[in-house]
């Protein structure tokens, strides 16, 4: 009985191996923010379908080239600042930005994207350099 368990495990770990080696295993994360010029600083903000932006506030410094881009992980979202006249939605997910005062920026959805869309906000928070 022993033997017939670890023959099923065996060859079960085997076609999974195989499989992998043939269909090619996960492809590993790409730091996008590596191949940056120097002063540049990438901001991605992820938006989500619990209304929510990956992170509470997004901080960079005055005087940095900031490409700001907005990546839905799920569910369909904007971004907006209305200070900046920036809005990020449909085929136009990025802008550059540069700042040369420190501030304080609301970022909000400008997608009605559900219940909670009048919550999803965020802030961009530039700080002197």
């Amino acid at each position: 009985m022993h033997k017939w368990i670890m023959f099923v495990l065996l060859s079960a770990a085997s076609l999974l191996g195989v499989y992998l080696l043939t269909f090619g295993l996960p492809a590993k994360p790409v730091d996008e923010s590596a191949s940056l010029p120097e002063g540049t600083v990438l901001v991605k903000v992820e938006a989500n379908s619990d209304f929510t932006f990956g992170e509470a506030e997004y901080k960079v410094k005055v005087g940095d080239k900031v490409i700001l881009k907005l990546q839905n992980k799920s569910g369909i979202h904007g971004l907006k600042i209305d200070e900046l006249n920036v809005d990020l939605e449909g085929d136009n997910l990025e802008t550059n930005l540069e700042f040369d005062k420190p501030g304080e920026y609301e970022i909000h959805c400008s997608v009605p994207c559900g219940a909670g869309h009048a919550e999803m906000k965020t802030k961009l928070i530039v700080e002197a350099a």
